[in-house]
């Protein structure tokens, strides 16, 4: 299948790339290189043998997008591409928006005229809010949700739904994601954003290797066990493998919805006594302010992929962190 990958040069992007070259799938990616870099490319060719093509390009331009579609042919888009910090959105919301639902309304367009109609859309565990129960099922009540980052997810969400009934050529998978860490076993790809990260496993390596003083951790009065927030944390092999699972499955049309988790529920501390287990470094780490639009805890019920696609995460979280750490000393 020939398949777009936008924001294919990114974390979770890179890895499923890798994943859709291995089962032989010829893979176009589009990215800006906002917050990855071009030699994610490279990495992907020496684990895989095969070379994707690339395009340097924002799915805010529609010329560029046409092109790669009357180029290329794409059966079916994977749509990583976005804005992605939740603090940063609160701040910068007019951006969020712009790029985020602009940007995909854009690529919606061109893939309708392209007669391309097979979308895995990279959503979010926050379009939940502020959930009433945990685990989260698929079923629960959307809304509500705390920082533009997730406002723009939960909107696209309801976009996509409203352009299945407007035309229902439309195969559709929405791909609720808890919180990915860890790296590629070849320690080539893995979470490396440019400058100072805002995701936590990619922080902690870093402090590890002694680039950055300390683990800022953002509020410790929560309402859980130690009082950090707590979190569904998955290695990002299992959630790219989630992908390869949905796409398997999209043999019809409609919009199917999927948590990709563990189903299990760790601190912000339990992660870094989990780090530290697996490493045999201590990480030195102060309590901060919390951030705005953070929730004390969200972790996923994953049965419904189980049962349906035949997914479930596999690795543990000592796993996640070792692999980080590895892929932290080998860049």
């Amino acid at each position: 299948m020939r398949i777009l990958v936008t924001g294919g040069t990114g974390y979770i992007g890179s890895h499923t790339c890798v994943q859709l070259l291995e089962r032989g799938d010829e893979v176009v990616i589009v990215d800006n290189l906002s917050n990855s870099k071009e030699i994610v490319v490279s990495s992907i060719e020496k684990i895989t043998g095969k070379r994707p093509v690339f395009y340097r390009a924002d799915i805010l331009d529609r010329e560029a997008l046409d092109t790669i579609f009357t180029t290329h042919g794409i059966e079916a888009v994977i749509h990583f591409a976005g804005l992605k910090a939740v603090g940063e959105s609160v701040s910068k919301p007019l951006e969020y928006y712009h790029n985020n639902i602009t940007g995909t309304l854009t690529l919606l367009d061109v893939m309708r005229e392209h007669n391309c109609f097979k979308l895995v859309f990279s959503s979010s565990a926050t379009v939940y809010g502020t959930p009433a129960s945990v685990p989260i099922r698929e079923d629960f009540p959307t809304g509500g949700t705390t920082n533009p980052y997730g406002t723009t997810k939960l909107y696209l969400e309801r976009i996509l739904s409203d352009l299945f009934v407007s035309d229902d050529r439309w195969s559709i998978a929405l791909l609720r994601y808890f919180n990915p860490i860890g790296a590629h076993e070849s320690c080539l790809i893995g979470d490396n954003p440019n400058g100072i990260p805002n995701n936590l496993m990619p922080y902690v390596t870093r402090v590890a290797k002694g680039t950055l003083p300390q683990l800022s951790i953002y509020g410790n009065d929560y309402p859980t066990h130690d009082g950090t927030g707590v979190r569904d944390f998955i290695h990002v092999e299992d959630l790219a493998a989630g992908h390869i699972a949905v796409l398997n499955h999209m043999t019809d049309a409609g919009v199917r919805v999927y948590n990709l988790g563990t189903g299990v529920g760790y601190s912000v501390l339990d992660l870094v006594a989990a780090f530290e287990r697996a490493t045999g470094i201590k990480i030195p780490y102060r309590i901060a302010d919390r951030r705005p639009g953070d929730i004390a805890e969200c972790w996923s019920d994953p049965s419904k992929a189980e049962r349906e696609l035949g997914w479930k995460a596999q690795r543990t979280l000592e796993e996640m962190c070792r692999s980080a750490w590895n892929f932290e000393k080998a860049n």
